[in-house]
């Protein structure tokens, strides 16, 4: 892709215009890089860009000054087109003090411009950092554009009139720094001034400080003598559907589908959860929806969230627990339990990487396998994944949905990228959803907790509390007759073989695979799922603008397939399946299909790149011609 260096000078682009830009904050952890960051996106989405987040933070809660491994950032890859990735390289870099420089700085476009605060380049900072000498005055800059800045003392200058010690007035400079970015990109800063206003309506003196910090910044773009070639970029509106927007991170997209899901099923939740990165952002926002029928539980561990949960269930709410991989490890012997019961539980996984502590604040998609085989038994269940932000909310309602109608528990797998990021989402029409209202059992008449829907093979789902319908459940075998517990072998063998059924053929009730891309046979299909549907969806359509017969298939339904999906993939010659794992996806393919799908992994806390895909693509095709 062309840098916005290029992309100003071709002869294809007018003036100061260009079609989409990647932006990247960067800071220490102290710096207020993801507050600068959203507030810059949603100028952004205001504006009427399409766009694409990626906040990139430290696993600690404040490393020391300085240093690379405190080193916080925030991406946005915005543009007048369809955007579905946070963008591969950086065009524009800001960078605060030294360690942010040296630990972006390879991600920069040659020509990129760097922002810079030439004030933290101090003796202490760049030693700190991994400097041997100051890259401000040895060349190592040459080939970018710079923008050298003492932001701190334009910031003290700016703030002045507040009052505000030195300490608070230099907290300031995130917002100075967003003011010339704003600047630059022709942003209104109208919905951020308000914003600061809001926050700190209770110490004014502070919010107009950053206020003031704010439009400093700005001023400073317009009168300042810059270097040649920075000025004021223009990038025009994206061309998307009209209707009401809203910028959405995954973890909110997430929440507001479960609970769509809870009013279409017309059942209360109970959310019961333990504090793990990244999925307990998932807790803060369902606790503050109270008014949608949920009642949302931080409980003392996560086997007893995950215990919570199902009894939540069996009182006839749909039980709803969440975790990252070290948490659903502890809940495996409860989500066993749920199997064996036979009751609704949607259990959400926002992977990160791993194993055990592992990248707490990085991503990855490592946890397939726990969520297909880590429980006792031959113990299979329903398993969905969402592809971006904004699925979020409709593979949340999907999860509810199959818990509900096939009583049982539904694994949904997120990641740290997906729950992290946002873009911006079309509100849907609710009324255009069919609703799925729970049937529970009122029939007294031969009543048994074991009693099943002859199609879906669904076991009854009766509140407790119903008279002439008492019963227990538990984890011990019980017989298919009656539900009391029973140790027959040949019992144990029809209870196995019946639980297996059910989850099997839920295939029957899933749409089919769809291409998201491109034909539905040829010589190459790139087969995803998950958080690298935006990465795999730029690469194909860039290879397919060039007249490369590529497709791509992002998968939703993990676990059991559509029923057309082993045909769809036996269409093409050949099969690509990249992964943030080492190749638990390709594995399954391979065994289960006996197709022999090609692996493409990449283990690094990082999101793919466009490039990378796209390179494999190329790669892969040639080999084989």
């Amino acid at each position: 892709m062309m840098s916005v260096v290029e992309k100003l000078v071709s002869e294809e682009v007018e003036g100061n215009v260009v079609s989409d830009v990647v932006v990247r904050f960067a800071g220490d952890s102290g710096d207020g890089m993801q507050l600068t960051g959203n507030n810059f996106t949603e100028a952004t989405a205001v504006y009427g860009n399409d766009l694409a987040t990626f906040p990139d933070f430290p696993a600690e809660i404040r490393a020391p000054a300085g240093a690379t491994f405190g080193v916080s950032a925030f991406q946005i890859y915005f543009g007048s087109e369809d955007v579905t990735t946070a963008g591969d390289e950086v065009d524009v870099l800001v960078a605060m003090n030294p360690a942010a420089l040296i630990t972006n700085l390879d991600d920069l476009v040659n020509g990129g411009l760097i922002i810079l605060d030439s004030g933290s380049f101090t003796d202490k900072n760049r030693v700190r950092a991994g400097y041997s000498s100051n890259p401000l005055e040895d060349g190592s800059l040459d080939s970018y554009r710079l923008i050298s800045i003492d932001i701190g003392k334009q910031v003290l200058e700016a703030v002045k009139p507040f009052g505000l010690s030195h300490k608070f007035a230099l907290r300031c400079k995130n917002m100075w720094t967003l003011g010339l970015v704003m600047w630059l990109f022709d942003r209104s800063r109208d919905i951020t001034i308000d914003g600061l206003r809001a926050k700190f309506a209770h110490k004014p003196e502070i919010a107009e400080a950053n206020v003031a910090a704010l439009n400093a910044g700005h001023a400073y773009g317009e009168t300042a003598e810059l270097p040649t070639g920075v000025e004021v970029y223009k990038v025009p509106k994206a061309d998307v559907k009209s209707g009401l927007y809203r910028n959405i991170t995954g973890t909110e997209a997430l929440a507001f589908g479960l609970l769509a899901g809870g009013q279409l099923a017309k059942v209360p939740l109970m959310f019961a959860s333990y504090p793990i990165t990244p999925a307990s952002s998932l807790l803060h926002t369902l606790s503050s929806k109270k008014q949608f029928d949920i009642i949302t539980f931080q409980a003392e561990d996560e086997i007893a969230a995950a215990c919570a949960a199902i009894g939540a269930s069996f009182a006839g709410s749909l039980g709803v627990t969440s975790s990252s991989g070290p948490g659903i490890s502890l809940k495996g012997e409860a989500i066993s339990l749920a199997c064996a019961t036979e009751l609704p539980l949607v259990i959400v996984n926002t992977q990160r990487g791993g194993p055990s502590t592992g990248l707490p604040t990085k991503t990855e998609q490592s946890d397939l396998n726990q969520a297909m085989f880590g429980r006792h038994a031959d113990t299979s269940l329903p398993i969905v994944a969402a592809a971006t932000c904004a699925d979020c909310f409709d593979v949340a309602i999907e999860a509810v949905r199959i818990a509900t109608k096939f009583t049982t528990p539904v694994i949904l797998l997120s990641d740290g990228y997906i729950a992290n990021a946002s873009e911006p989402w079309r509100v849907p029409d609710f009324d255009e959803y069919e609703s799925f209202p729970v049937q529970f059992a009122t029939e007294q008449e031969k009543f048994t907790p074991a009693n099943r829907d002859s199609e879906t093979l669904a076991r009854v789902w009766a509140k407790p509390g119903t008279p002439g319908l008492e019963h227990r459940i538990g984890g011990i075998e019980k017989s298919f007759e009656t539900g009391d517990i029973s140790y027959d072998p040949d019992n144990h063998q029809k209870m196995t073989n019946v639980r297996k059924a059910k989850v099997d053929q839920i295939a029957n009730y899933l749409p089919d695979q769809k291409v998201s891309l491109g034909s539905e046979s040829g010589a190459l299909a790139v087969v995803g799922w998950g958080s690298t549907y935006g990465a795999i969806h730029q690469a194909v359509k860039r290879c397919r603008t060039e007249g490369i017969e590529v497709s791509h298939i992002h998968v939703r339904y993990m676990w059991p397939y559509p029923s057309n999906f082993e045909q769809l993939l036996k269409g093409f010659d050949q099969i690509l399946v990249p992964e943030m794992n080492m190749g638990q996806f390709v594995d399954i393919i391979r065994s289960r299909f006996l197709i022999d799908a090609k692996r493409l992994n990449k283990v690094s806390g990082q999101p793919f790149k466009i490039r990378e895909i796209e390179d494999a693509i190329k790669s892969l095709l040639e080999s084989s011609s």
